[in-house]
């Protein structure tokens, strides 16, 4: 089966939350407004590397329209933040370490008077030496940024000896990979509407993926309860990882709090390029060594990350990535290590793909350099050397077995692009110009999802007849535009044989909601079916009881349908839900918590439940030019039942076009610690005229039949094999081996052969 866009009817469906966003009826919690309300501006830091010896805030406060001008001695509470290491000052005191350090913060009446009263505050600095690159970072002379100095995080792993092992190999493959600082680019930018309420609690309509983190974060810099915090956190114009941290809540809960008036903070995209998240650039060495044979023997990986000034989950970005970097393959020797390192560049943290992004384009970088070396076809060379199902993961670590490694190469094997590459000759690669060529790569990949071992990873929700007889379900998740709600219908429409009618789905909202945990690392999905299954016998038992109570019939004859209850084979609807809801009786209601499923194992961040993937693409290349188009892609996907068709090929679709931004075209450049490209004026994301080409997606359902986990997340592995597939058509199209993304146009420019003629010739 493939997922295309002509599918129609039945489980194709229309988002529940699609008409309202094509046609923009839909409002955005940065959309809010309030009457009375004020405006938030954060001041920022001039420098990247500077002690603060002084701010002057006399002057702002003073103007007309101003009702607060915050510092760090207006902070209540803890004047730090972060998901998991709280090391970034809400404002900083005496030193600042990024261009997007906050100074001050200040509400006024208008914008304008904002931004003049925060041209009104003098900062006296005393610029220090930037650290710009993570590897002069390290070295024992250079400045420290943290007390316990600039690595933020060290991870190894080892197997065997890899130094014996290269001893027994007859290939041998040594490259280093250099991967870009990307940006979520995410339409709705950082804000929200921050409220006080009458009864002394503070109201936070913010976008985030985990509004329940939010409100503990937020607890402790006011100093107040987390009762005293209501965190509503849906719906969101995007996210990819990006608004998992703090971002703009410190500022607009303190300012709030502090004039007692709503607040209104919303970031430009200048704003938000400079003090947001973006993906963390690596440096990423690998050797990988072979036997005469083909057999992998011996595979050594040094990752070197650059998580800018502060720790959000930088460490855990880098297990994530040491992880991927062994991949679904077997060695009898390895050696991992990487490095998390502090410098004063913009800030690194969550990003769709979580560190695996990177890892994976070298690992398959180095999998097509060997098959090369050995003369095999690639994809030969891959199913020689892949994990068996019953194999143990990355790190040796039991997870939940699957045949999915195999079903996906098996699926590229047979796939009519991939054919098309065996069929492909030399002379063929001229198009329709002698200057365009075509070439075809392919790409697999194991993808973890959850949080991973070691990390607090919760789960669970809520069913409950409401007295309008509605079936309300109630989970702790957000939408962000990844259709989850969608999900969530179908599956309860499926799941308790009911009708879209039925439903009234409430989530993101920390005063009426159960933690579910983050709305991250592909388990939302997954965890909404595992508590539905929890929950359906328990709920569909309380139902059908108390209707036979009322209508005569022995429960067990009796079924949830649209509308009512039916007798099971009957069509004749016995009793609507309303009139259930209205029945006498304790109110139907349950409710379940859980933790995510995680390995037997003590390896921190080590995963149990992994999607597999692969992908094959064909590409154009104008050797003019240097450019690179993607023409065709084909994307098969194991990753257990498919929920929702529609959402599953968006998700897949959308993460290939962030994946061609990865690969061709985006980088945020800075120089000694500033951003060189401040706006989308000059950072280039792809378009829908990008992705004009095919893409195809063979989703692979089959899940051994004693599986209790039910349908993988796909929010990310979408985008995590493009990369290295993009790499290896380019090799078949030019002959060059890419190792730096974006790839470089001038590094894949010719002179045509014609042109070379007619200068020999003159």
């Amino acid at each position: 089966m493939l997922l295309n866009r002509s599918g129609s009817g039945g489980r194709w469906r229309i988002r529940p939350d699609g008409p309202d966003k094509v046609t923009g009826a839909l409002a955005y919690l940065t959309d809010m407004t309030s009457e009375d309300m004020l405006y938030g501006l954060v001041l920022r830091s001039e420098h990247p590397h500077a002690v603060i010896l002084a701010i002057y805030t006399d002057k702002a406060k003073q103007l007309p329209g101003v009702h607060a001008v915050l510092t760090y001695l207006d902070v209540p509470g803890l004047n730090a933040f972060g998901i998991a290491h709280p090391d970034q000052p809400v404002f900083c005191e005496d030193r600042a370490r990024y261009i997007g350090d906050a100074i001050a913060a200040v509400a006024a009446e208008s914008p304008a008077i904002a931004q003049q009263a925060l041209q009104l505050i003098e900062v006296e600095y005393e610029p220090l030496q930037v650290i710009d690159d993570p590897e002069q970072a390290l070295l024992a002379d250079a400045p420290q940024l943290h007390p316990n100095g600039n690595a933020l995080h060290r991870t190894t792993f080892c197997k065997g000896n890899t130094e014996e092992g290269f001893k027994q190999c007859t290939y041998i493959i040594e490259e280093t990979y250099y991967t870009p600082r990307q940006m979520h680019t995410y339409m709705e930018t950082e804000g929200g509407l921050f409220v006080p309420e009458e009864n002394g609690r503070l109201t936070v309509y913010s976008p985030t993926q985990h509004g329940f983190m939010d409100r503990l974060q937020l607890s402790r810099i006011l100093a107040v309860p987390q009762s005293d915090i209501r965190i509503v956190s849906s719906p969101i114009g995007g996210s990819f990882g990006g608004k998992d941290e703090l971002n703009v809540q410190p500022y607009g809960a303190l300012l709030a709090v502090r004039t007692g008036r709503a607040v209104k903070m919303h970031n430009s995209r200048r704003e938000s390029v400079r003090a947001g998240l973006k993906r963390h650039p690596m440096k990423i060495y690998m050797k990988t060594g072979t036997d005469a044979a083909g057999k992998l023997l011996a595979h050594e990986v040094s990752l070197l990350a650059d998580t800018g000034p502060y720790s959000t989950l930088g460490a855990e970005v880098l297990n994530f990535a040491a992880e991927h970097a062994i991949g679904p393959y077997r060695y009898e020797h390895l050696d991992v290590k990487g490095v998390s390192v502090f410098t004063n560049n913009g800030m690194s943290g969550e990003f769709r793909g979580f560190g695996g992004n990177q890892s994976i384009f070298a690992l398959e970088g180095q999998m097509d350099r060997l098959a090369e070396r050995l003369g095999m076809e690639p994809w030969d060379f891959r199913r020689l050397n892949l994990r068996k199902a019953d194999d143990p993961g990355p790190f040796d670590q039991p997870i939940a077995m699957t045949e999915g490694a195999e079903r996906v190469w098996e699926a590229i094997a047979k796939c009519p692009l991939w054919q098309e590459r065996k069929a492909m000759k030399q002379l063929e690669q001229f198009a329709r110009e002698p200057w365009i060529k075509t070439g075809i790569g392919a790409a697999i990949t194991m993808h973890g999802a959850g949080l991973g071992v070691g990390i607090p990873d919760p789960a669970g929700g809520r069913l409950l007849l409401a007295d309008d007889g509605k079936i309300e379900a109630v989970f702790g998740y957000e939408e962000f535009g990844q259709g989850l709600i969608a999900s969530l219908e179908q599956m309860l429409i499926e799941q308790f044989g009911i009708a879209d009618g039925d439903i009234r789905i409430i989530i993101g909202d920390t005063d009426v909601v159960p933690d579910s945990g983050s709305t991250t690392a592909s388990r939302a999905t997954a965890m909404m079916w595992k508590s539905l299954q929890r929950l359906r016998a328990p709920f569909t038992g309380q139902m059908l009881e108390r209707a036979s109570s009322i209508i005569g019939f022995p429960a067990g004859q009796l079924r949830l349908s649209e509308g009512g209850i039916r007798k099971i084979g009957a069509d004749e609807l016995l009793l609507t839900f309303k009139e259930l809801a209205n029945a006498e009786g304790v109110p139907i209601r349950c409710e379940t918590a859980f933790n995510f499923p995680t390995s037997a194992t003590d390896r921190v961040g080590a995963h149990f439940m992994y999607t597999y993937s692969a992908v094959a693409v064909m590409v154009e290349l104008n050797t003019l030019s240097g450019r690179v188009r993607v023409l065709q892609q084909y994307h098969a996907v194991a990753a257990g039942p498919v929920v929702n068709p529609q959402g599953y090929l968006g998700q897949i679709e959308g993460g290939s076009s962030m994946a061609l931004g990865f690969t061709l075209t985006e980088e945020a450049v800075m120089e000694k610690g500033h951003y060189m490209t401040r706006n989308l004026d000059t950072y280039l994301i792809p378009t829908i005229a990008d992705q004009r080409g095919t893409v195809e997606v063979e989703p692979i359902e089959h899940l051994p039949e004693d599986d209790e986990y039910g349908p993988r997340g796909i929010g990310e592995v979408g985008s995590v094999t493009l990369a290295p597939a993009i790499a290896a058509a380019i090799r078949q199209a030019s002959g060059k081996w890419v190792n730096r993304l974006p790839v470089d146009p001038g590094s894949l420019q010719e002179t045509p052969f014609f042109l070379n003629r007619a200068v020999s010739e003159g």
